[in-house]
């Protein structure tokens, strides 16, 4: 039997994705609340958000949305990692008010810890993929749009993270849609 490491790649690529769905939900949580929320996706899913991020460039007017856009259809794995909004109740003033019922009369602010939260947790993701050799970039924009086509249902910050093990990282090296500034 001879097996052709082309043959295999969306197989690896899945493994990795699970080992850093694993990563994110036991990375470290503030106060010990778990409110990350991780989930895969593939094929027509990433079409369709590529396609939403596509229209969201448009309308919000940021190019380099459509530039992720392109991208991540070099993807066949994209990790989605998100928090929903929990008030820790430590009166820490890191987002910015003094006591957490001065940020509970602003819901539409996150708890910073949720915000540290997730980011512990994408760190946490991307080392499984850097120790398995598997291309990543964290995107917001890739996140921004799967709240918006509510890929995570009840996140209020998500992530993205498209996964490739080809030759080249499809994920650096981009051309900008962006004009430089004169």
């Amino acid at each position: 039997m001879i097996i052709n490491e082309r043959n295999t790649r969306r197989e690896r690529l899945m493994q990795a994705a699970n080992a850093m769905m694993t990563a994110a939900r036991t990375a470290p949580k503030g106060k010990g609340y778990d409110i990350i929320e991780i989930a895969i996706i593939t094929d027509e899913t990433i079409v369709e958000l590529s396609n939403a991020m596509f229209e969201y460039s448009q309308q919000s007017g940021l190019k380099f949305i459509t530039r992720d856009a392109e991208n991540i259809l070099k993807s066949e794995v994209i990790l989605l990692i998100g928090t929903r909004q929990q008030n820790q109740n430590l009166n820490c003033g890191y987002c910015g008010f003094d006591t957490c019922a001065e940020k509970n009369s602003q819901p539409d602010i996150p708890c910073a810890l949720n915000t540290v939260d997730v980011g512990i947790a994408i760190g946490s993701a991307c080392a499984v993929a850097a120790d398995l050799k598997v291309d990543t970039r964290v995107m917001f924009s890739v996140g921004r749009v799967a709240k918006e086509i509510g890929l995570l249902p009840g996140c209020s910050s998500i992530f993205g993270i498209p996964l490739s093990c080809s030759s080249k990282n499809p994920f650096f090296d981009r051309v900008s849609k962006t004009p430089a500034p004169k």
